[in-house]
């Protein structure tokens, strides 16, 4: 029994747009076989479809797809929509920030005491113990962008996916897409090889703002790029006007925790 494929009555569903999109449904009978059944509405589905009839615009075929609804029965779906041609681009952002464990506040507002006492002064240090100092976690600014572009097979030999491995996890040693050196660590990227024979290839960073000028305690002049560490030291001091043991800051460090790398051998 040859495999029949007939378009139903409710196809032909059209988004118009900025990125148009049709939808054709078939109804496929006269197999049980799922490659089978597929096969048929390829052949029996157009390659291109023009939506308007204008002859202006013709959609690629996107996606097939098929579920069986009875015994030799099949329901198909081809949809039509605009594909990204090769070296187009696209580009996704979010500025949820990123989480921090702080042992030192920006500032103190206020220290409170019973009536006739005065409160230790820590110098910003949050948390304070006996023995240690706590801290908190914060959100702190981290800028998170993507992009997904598409290359030309060519362009993705052995050599770029093997710089694109040795660049993961470093940071920017010069300027890059607009952040300064220090600032933007390249957090990987992911290919699939499109039905066209190029690559569709997604970078993901993220960026983290350079600062100069910070106090801690009373340490001033503190500068930190963005993916640097400071933490500080702590010692026990004496409060003479609360009559107490404070824990004071004596030392602030800036570690450099992720390797340099040049982010422009991604070329994008």
């Amino acid at each position: 029994m040859p495999v029949e494929v007939v378009e139903k009555f409710e196809s032909r569903l059209v988004t118009t747009g900025a990125n148009p999109s049709v939808e054709l449904r078939y109804a496929i009978r006269g197999t049980n076989d799922d490659v089978e059944a597929r096969s048929a509405l390829v052949i029996g589905s157009p390659t291109l479809y023009d939506p308007w009839g204008s002859g202006l615009l013709f959609l690629p075929r996107d996606t097939v797809s098929i579920q069986p609804v009875g015994d030799l029965l099949w329901e198909g779906i081809v949809r039509y929509g605009t594909v990204p041609q090769t070296n187009e681009s696209v580009f996704s952002f979010d500025t949820g920030g990123g989480a921090q464990h702080i042992t030192q506040s920006l500032a103190n507002v206020a220290r409170y005491a019973p009536a006739g006492q005065t409160a230790p002064n820590f110098k910003g240090a949050i948390g304070v113990t006996a023995d240690s100092v706590e801290g908190v976690d914060i959100t702190v600014p981290v800028y998170h962008f993507a992009e997904t572009h598409y290359l030309a097979d060519a362009v993705v030999t052995l050599a770029y996916k093997l710089t694109l491995f040795a660049l993961t996890g470093r940071v920017n040693n010069s300027a890059f897409k607009g952040f300064a050196a220090g600032e933007c660590l390249f957090l990987g990227a992911a290919g699939t090889k499109r039905g066209s024979g190029d690559w569709e290839i997604g970078y993901r960073f993220a960026s983290s703002p350079n600062v100069t000028g910070l106090t801690v305690g009373d340490i001033k002049g503190i500068n930190k790029k963005g993916w640097e560490y400071l933490w500080v030291r702590y010692a026990d001091a004496e409060d003479a006007a609360a009559k107490a043991l404070v824990k004071k800051p004596i030392a602030a460090y800036v570690e450099q925790v992720y390797p340099y790398g040049d982010l422009n051998a991604l070329g994008i």
